[in-house]
């Protein structure tokens, strides 16, 4: 039995959708853990391009079980479009597709407040409604998917929550109010859609983990965009870290056995925050453009930087990773000489670790270690040993320099343009 958490390590993008969809094939199960539509995981099987946003990308391998944990917030719009984007592509949902009762569900005045409080102060949102629905939920005042088959209570919910947000739109923001019943009804033929798949989750991976499957806890976002450990308030509404995975699921730490820090081998951020190793010139352009960096949800151009090891220390320190894996190698291939941040200087000082100040990381400049890049074509390559001797030398400077192992070497978007030198399963 093997239980591994997949993290991101830096601020999300990382590209764990792939190494998720790749360790699947030695899992039973796979569960996501937190966050919501506005994270996306893009996979690449054959020709055949998936986007998920709420579904584990182990619903693309036949017969595996897909949780979406008590830690998401879930739009069941959203949801019933994937699941029906997914049937349409052949992928089997009805049997494989679980989510717990006590996961909190968008509401579409969690949408309409949060595109009336980005207008006041640009966060960087997606404008999806995840953060007033971590509000509501640690507010007390959520509505969850068990409240979905019991009309009365969720009746209640919405006019006591209503009450509140419609005098804000109505005299804060000046916007349009919404209608209780409206809403109260939409979400009735959702809850008719959707309460097949709604189960004790908690209680159904437990028993897996205590009957020996092999199950795989899924992050979204990274974790230089949790709640409490990232850039403040430039950040997601919930814990990405690997602590994340059991609040957001109900497994005990003691049952977790390795954690894989996903990174990506230079840096990319969407929306506003401090980005000490942001590259802003031609080769910032060129890095996004050769490696398709726009979000999978928005389309949003990410900001692409050098890797940052100051960053990624802390993501080890915090997460605990047991092993990482590397993303997007070939993205570097041709530069010819590459930079790594070892450290940030703020006034006189020299910063080994992440500051917690956000005035501190907004003015920190980068101290750079430059490493020769390499000309060959590492794309698609799956032996080690065949990747560029400067290829090799770039990794190993990010193990030494993290003291973790590098497990997994991603060298293209498909599902088997990849390098195990070490399973985690």
């Amino acid at each position: 039995m093997s239980t591994i958490v997949i993290i991101g390590a830096q601020w999300g993008d990382e590209g764990k959708g792939k190494i998720v969809d790749y360790l699947t094939e030695k899992c039973d199960y796979v569960v996501r853990f937190q966050g919501g539509c506005n994270a996306g995981h893009t996979v690449v099987v054959g020709n055949e391009k998936y986007i998920l946003h709420l579904i584990p990308s182990g619903i693309l391998h036949k017969g595996k079980k897909c949780f979406i944990g008590n830690g998401v917030v879930l739009d069941p719009s959203g949801l019933l479009k994937e699941i029906d984007t997914l049937i349409s592509k052949g992928i089997e949902v009805d049997n494989n597709l679980y989510i717990a009762k006590h996961c909190h569900l968008i509401m579409p005045y969690h949408i309409a407040i949060e595109e009336q409080a980005e207008k006041r102060k640009k966060i960087g949102t997606t404008k999806k409604g995840i953060g007033p629905c971590y509000t509501d939920k640690i507010a007390r005042n959520g509505v969850r998917m068990v409240d979905l088959l019991y009309p009365d209570i969720l009746k209640n919910k919405i006019r006591a929550n209503l009450e509140i947000i419609n005098f804000l739109l109505k005299n804060l923001y000046g916007a349009e109010i919404l209608d209780e019943e409206q809403i109260f009804n939409q979400y009735i033929i959702y809850a008719e859609k959707l309460k097949k798949y709604i189960v004790d989750a908690d209680v159904l991976i437990n028993k897996a983990i205590d009957n020996g499957k092999n199950i795989l806890f899924e992050g979204a976002q990274g974790t230089l965009l949790d709640i409490d450990h990232g850039t403040y308030p430039y950040v997601t509404s919930s814990n990405t870290i690997a602590g994340g995975a059991c609040t957001g699921t109900g497994v005990s730490p003691k049952k977790i056995d390795n954690i894989i820090g996903i990174v990506k081998a230079y840096t990319t951020r969407v929306g506003e925050g401090p980005f000490p190793t942001e590259i802003k010139d031609s080769l910032g352009e060129e890095i996004r453009k050769k490696g398709g960096e726009y979000g999978a949800t928005t389309g949003r151009p990410r900001r692409c930087g050098w890797l940052d090891l100051v960053g990624l220390r802390h993501a080890v320190r915090v997460n605990g990773f047991t092993g990482i894996a590397i993303t997007k190698l070939d993205i570097l291939d041709g530069i010819e000489k590459l930079k790594v941040c070892v450290g940030y200087k703020y006034g006189n000082s020299i910063l080994e670790d992440f500051p917690k100040e956000l005035e501190i990381l907004q003015n920190c400049t980068p101290i750079y270690e430059e490493i020769p890049g390499w000309k060959e074509n590492t794309a698609g390559i799956k032996d080690y040993e065949n990747l560029p001797h400067n290829a090799k030398k770039y990794l190993q400077f990010i193990e030494d320099s993290l003291k973790v192992k590098i497990q997994i070497i991603s060298t293209g978007q498909k599902r088997d343009e990849i390098i195990i030198k070490e399973s985690p399963v």
